[in-house]
């Protein structure tokens, strides 16, 4: 008996070659509307829907497949003798096949201009349940186009697909109707009702720790080019649970850092972020590719031990040298967790690779075009007991044109330079957090503590241990000084401008304390600018 397919696609291009390896193949083709037309104008013999269903598309081309003799096809079970008995008196084929997409939902939500009536014309409802059906009943059932052809190789050597490939490309189909009626219940309760859903692109050995098993990556396949799920693994050994949320973190770090100086409008180049356990342990920026991976490592060259480092620019054989000898005794080579960037050369990963491929090599050349816009404007979720917490990303950026920001004293170009580059690592470090940065680098990040006083003694702990003098440096807090005690601290060590923002009662003594010591206070409230991360 002749196979028989149902193919209805809103996006046309390619189908022919798909409907034609079938027909190569023997079977037949059942379809309708736009996809009817395409095929039969490719010279492809297709079966109408309208034969099937008692007449063509009615309700302005809102029901097509929605009739019981589709459903009928794809629902009765080949080893119920009575349900093909059932399909034979009513004159109504097997359908073994189903290959649908769906309307594009997500883009006209996406619209600015999108409306309740808007969204429910681009709301599809009978591809939805055409692959909902064809997975219940156990078809094959192809909602992806990049399937397509893997499964036409199948049919080509089998005839057939195994049991465990249908149920595989069933759930897929579960999964794309499941994201598409919750982007659908999302847009119409104003979120309401939410969640998230995604598939999985890798398996960690564990998570946090070692019995944590297994970790697991989800994507959610969006357009992002710097999503996780765009780069590359150039080393055998995949990344760790822990990696991949350093990996978010240096992409939360950089793209503050680039889209600050873009946003001020400041021509640099180059820049460079070094991270341990998600908070950064060197940043640089400049016009020098050496010297910028010279001082990512020189911020504290103790805490890069083990960690990852992320660069905007290629590394070839002289950066990655650098990276793995600077500041290393002779002949010992600097040990790193990974290392992402646009692009490495042959000869540089030759250089890197680690025993086993400890050091994960990652590439995305999207690394490499950051600007302004780069920041991750997706919504955060953060699981907590018994459900989750939702709150828009961390957009906002230090932009020294902007009328609310207050500036008590002088602010040369470099000091700015520095004290966006502060900003971006304080706004993307664990909170409490004060940054101190010099001459284009990160020299302390005291991050993560209780008190802002805390922070600032760490801070300035870390820098000195870490062999920097910080006298001129720059500081960066991530929201206010509730006393005068942290700026007295900062400026007792050399300190010269600090960012801040104000919002505390004693905001006059921090002014008092900084301008007595001739020190540049830049503030903006902390309603607007407050800089808190990682909680």
């Amino acid at each position: 008996m002749k196979k028989v397919a149902l193919v209805s696609v809103y996006h046309k291009r390619g189908i022919e070659k798909f409907a034609k390896d079938l027909v190569g193949l023997g079977w037949e083709i059942i379809t309708s509307g736009g996809t009817a037309k395409y095929l039969a104008g490719n010279g492809i013999k297709v079966r109408d829907v309208a034969e099937l269903v008692g007449g063509k598309a009615i309700l302005g081309h809102r029901v097509v497949t929605l009739s019981r003799e589709i459903h009928a096809g794809l629902l009765a079970r080949a080893d119920v003798k009575e349900d093909m008995e059932e399909l034979r008196k009513l004159k109504i084929p097997f359908i073994d096949l189903v290959c649908v997409d769906l309307y594009p939902l997500e883009e006209a939500i996406a619209k600015k201009d999108a409306n309740h009536k808007s969204v429910i014309e681009a709301t599809d409802i009978g591809g939805p349940t055409l692959i909902r059906s064809a997975a219940k009943g156990g078809r094959i059932v192809i909602c992806d186009p990049g399937d397509r052809e893997r499964v036409v190789e199948k049919l080509k050597n089998n005839s057939d697909l195994e049991k465990e490939e249908k149920t595989e490309l069933a759930a897929k189909a579960e999964y794309v109707a499941a994201k598409y009626c919750l982007e659908s219940a999302k847009f119409h309760s104003k979120e309401k009702y939410t969640g998230m859903v995604g598939e999985q692109m890798a398996e960690t050995l564990y998570g946090e720790n070692a019995w944590q098993v297994p970790g697991k990556m989800y994507s959610s396949k969006n357009n992002d080019p710097l999503a996780l799920d765009k780069f590359q693994v150039l080393t055998e050994m995949a990344p760790s649970y822990n990696n991949l949320c350093d990996i978010d973190r240096l992409l939360q770090i950089l793209t503050h850092i680039v889209s600050g100086f873009r946003k001020n409008n400041i021509s640099i180049e180059y820049f460079g972020v070094a991270v341990k356990h998600g908070n950064s342990c060197g940043a640089s920026y400049g016009d020098d590719k050496i010297e910028i991976i010279k001082k990512v490592v020189e911020g504290d060259p103790r805490a890069i031990f083990g960690g990852l480092a992320m660069f905007n620019f290629e590394i070839g054989e002289k950066e990655a040298e650098n990276l793995l000898t600077h500041l290393m005794y002779k002949g010992q080579r600097r040990l790193l967790d990974g290392i992402v960037a646009p692009a490495f050369t042959k000869k540089a990963v030759e250089l890197m690779r680690r025993k086993k491929d400890k050091c994960r090599l990652m590439v995305n050349p999207a690394l490499a075009d950051m600007n302004k816009d780069s920041l991750d404007d997706a919504k955060r979720f953060r699981y907590v007991r018994g459900g989750f917490l939702a709150q828009p990303n961390y957009i906002f950026l230090l932009d020294f044109s902007n009328q609310n920001l207050k500036i008590y004293g002088d602010l040369d170009e470099n000091t700015r330079q520095d004290i966006l580059l502060a900003w971006s690592i304080c706004a993307t470090s664990n909170s409490n957090t004060i940054t101190l940065a010099k001459n284009s680098m990160l020299v302390g990040n005291g991050v993560g503590q209780q008190d802002r006083v805390g922070c600032c003694e760490l801070a300035i702990k870390r820098a000195k241990d870490a062999g920097h003098d910080i006298k001129n440096a720059v500081a960066a807090s991530d929201s206010f000084f509730p006393f005068p005690d942290g700026p007295e601290i900062l400026i007792k060590s050399g300190i010269k401008a600090i960012f801040s923002t104000s919002g505390s009662v004693k905001d006059d003594e921090t002014k008092k304390i900084c301008g007595e010591n001739k020190a540049t206070l830049i503030q903006i409230s902390d309603k607007l600018g407050r800089g808190f991360f990682g909680h």
